[in-house]
């Protein structure tokens, strides 16, 4: 009896989901829309992409136009899945991850009765020995020994899904091993590996414009924002300091930072004054901007993009989340690696897929000649931090409340899985009364009160 209640719940979730992922790109490729959902989420077609976007995915990662719009259609879907299934299976959850070009998706877990179910969600199943919960309790013991002491010839650490360990990157075995043994954590979990990468924040004295810190200094905006009416935007910590001045693009007086984090995070907002309007757009260099609907996060092997100001348009692949990494400065956690370009200058600029806002850049190793890896601070984090509103081409309308039932195992109200939200809309949950903080389609686990970046009690 039980293992059929998961089942119903599983196979419920996921159908809500793929509505959700399917919708998010309808017209791409052939992808439909899914009956009865249609008319709460709104369908994006493939003529809001954006070219520079599109362009770009073609030279990175070698895809054709069409190839590019099934793939970024492929990976909504596998986002909406992915967790719809994390919140279904619960501890037995091991991570997710997406391959090839149509974005094929790999759910894991520790728990083999349940490969069933995920298959039936849509997606490949893979037994495995640890769970995502505890292999990332492994990399948080090494993230505190970190915070103590920043461990010499250890650039970076993370889970790596795929593998179902936890990754050292060090110098030197000895030096992996004596952090591994200094963070308490024993090496049954993980998986030493020998690496000359070193990473350094990419600041040298419209998402992804170029601003300037007074008296010198260039980085890039991330993505604009509002507080409230104040408008601005998010880009990286270790560009400045609360109270540094900046200057814009086109060396007019701009704003100031209001809030800074570096290291342990690498997040940072400057708040603009009246002559700058923050508007849903990441320069495009050339080749058209790109408009921000949303901030749904993808997942492991997905296509993600970045705007910079000294480089413009690179796009890669999202190869682990939640990675933590050393630089000079200190050791930042909580990053998202990926094998994106990047150079000096780029830091804080905006990482994109699709039309949905990740993160910000914050540093990495190589060029954008020979080929790099770059690290993002994930957006939804520096929104908390600071009480911020991501500007998206959906605020401004409040959505009207969902007629549907909440399913049964919400605590009442009418917050619905699978609705697209506004910024403005209002909903019940809980019995307490929320106002959506920036537009966004409502995935299982983004209840109300569980996302405090996304709805604001009132």
């Amino acid at each position: 009896m039980e293992n059929t209640t998961l089942r119903r719940r599983v196979l419920a979730t996921a159908t809500a989901t793929v509505a959700v992922g399917a919708l998010a790109l309808a017209g791409l490729n052939g992808v439909a829309s899914a009956g009865p959902a249609a008319t709460t989420a709104p369908a994006v077609s493939a003529d809001s992409l954006s070219p520079g976007l599109l362009a770009a995915l073609e030279r990175d990662l070698g895809l054709d136009a069409e190839a590019a719009k099934s793939r970024i259609a492929g990976e909504y879907r596998a986002a909406a899945v992915a967790a719809g299934l994390e919140k279904s299976l619960g501890a037995s959850f091991a991570g997710a991850r997406v391959s090839g070009d149509k974005a094929d998706l790999t759910v894991s877990t520790t728990d083999a009765t349940e490969a069933a179910l995920i298959m039936e969600a849509g997606a490949r199943a893979e037994v495995v020995g640890h769970s995502l919960d505890r292999l990332e309790s492994v990399k948080a013991a090494l993230d505190k020994a970190a915070l103590s002491k920043a461990p010499k010839n250890v650039p970076v650490w993370y889970v790596d899904v795929e593998a179902n360990r936890v990754v050292v990157n060090a110098a030197s075995t000895s030096a992996a091993e004596a952090f591994v043994k200094a963070a308490g954590v024993g090496d049954k979990l993980v998986t030493v590996a020998r690496s000359t990468e070193r990473p350094r924040a990419l600041a040298d004295i419209r998402g992804g414009d170029a601003y300037y810190m007074n008296p010198s200094g260039r980085c890039s905006v991330g993505f604009p924002v509002t507080r409230g009416t104040q408008h601005g935007f998010v880009t990286a910590g270790h560009c400045g300091r609360v109270g540094t001045t900046t200057n814009g693009v086109n060396q007019q007086a701009q704003g100031s930072f209001q809030g800074s984090t570096f290291p342990g995070r690498d997040y940072a907002w400057v708040a603009t004054n009246t002559n700058w309007v923050a508007r849903p757009l990441v320069n495009g260099y050339g080749r058209g901007d790109v408009t921000v609907a949303g901030s749904t996060p993808s997942v492991v092997g997905a296509s993600v993009c970045r705007s910079g100001s000294t480089t413009g348009w690179h796009c890669g692949t999202i190869q682990q989340l939640n990675t933590s990494v050393t630089y000079p400065e200190g050791t930042i956690s909580g990053v998202t690696r990926t094998s994106v370009c990047a150079e000096p200058g780029d830091s804080g600029g905006s990482y994109i897929s699709g039309s949905q806002a990740q993160g910000v850049t914050s540093g990495g190793s190589g060029n954008c000649s020979s080929g790099g890896t770059t690290y993002f601070q994930p957006l939804l984090p520096a929104l908390q931090a600071y009480g911020l509103t991501l500007v998206t081409s959906g605020g401004g309308n409040p959505t009207t409340p969902p007629t549907t039932p909440p399913p049964t195992d919400q605590p009442g109200g009418t917050w619905a899985a699978g609705t697209t939200y506004a910024v403005g809309a209002t909903v019940t949950y809980g019995g307490a009364t929320y106002r959506c903080l920036q537009g966004h389609t409502a995935q299982a686990g983004w209840t109300p009160a569980a996302v405090p970046a996304l709805w604001q009690r009132v």
